[in-house]
């Protein structure tokens, strides 16, 4: 088949497939497709017995990456006045919302009710955040980062960014772009999801998921 041809082909499944991706992330995935490389040597893995199915594995690699995220993060983040990832990544939230509800928080976040709202009062006796009752509702509360809580925030930012760099610094841009590129929508069409799906068996979520 005619070269040009066969590359349009692959633009067409690559757009079919990723509306939203752009000509250079077509070309990483391509060139990353067309690798001749040796399988995945699923031996070499740690963490036990590995799954069967390729999905499977993914997301445990994918499960225990993140597990040494927050391990790490804990420990980049002694001496910030923050203790633990997810207390970052509430500030973080808050900062980015302009004065939310604490529900908006949590669930930007992706807690469970009772832990964000632990995590939040443990924020707020800190000193980090304030609460004042919403104007629209008045059975809500929404947060505010304090000036306290803005300085502890810079110094979590600075130690995390050291810490993403420590972790990734044996990737290439190029691989890290992409594995953002190949990701992105799983972690959108969930991140939308949950809200609705976290009251519902499994077996409601799985019929809905599949039929989609």
């Amino acid at each position: 088949m005619n070269k040009t041809v066969t590359l349009v082909n692959a633009w067409a499944a690559y757009e079919e497939k990723y509306p939203d991706g752009s000509i250079t992330d077509f070309c990483r995935y391509h060139l990353l497709r067309e690798k001749q490389e040796e399988p995945v040597n699923t031996a070499a893995q740690t963490g036990g017995l590995q799954p069967l199915k390729p999905e499977g594995l993914l997301l445990k690699t994918m499960g225990r990456i993140v597990r040494l995220h927050q391990l790490y993060a804990r420990i980049a983040l002694e001496g910030t006045g923050i203790s633990q990832f997810e207390e970052f990544a509430l500030l973080n939230t808050i900062t980015r919302l302009k004065d939310p509800r604490k529900s908006d928080v949590i669930y930007a976040t992706i807690y469970e009710m009772s832990t964000g709202t632990d995590l939040l009062n443990r924020l707020r006796k800190s000193g980090y955040i304030t609460e004042v009752t919403d104007p629209a509702d008045r059975r809500s509360k929404r947060v505010k980062i304090t000036a306290a809580g803005e300085k502890v925030l810079q110094a979590a930012v600075k130690r995390l960014s050291q810490m993403v760099t420590m972790m990734l610094h044996d990737m290439d841009l190029d691989d890290v772009l992409l594995c953002v590129q190949l990701l992105k929508h799983l972690e959108i069409k969930f991140s939308a999801r949950w809200p609705e799906d976290k009251g519902r068996t499994f077996d409601e979520i799985y019929t809905s998921v599949m039929s989609e």
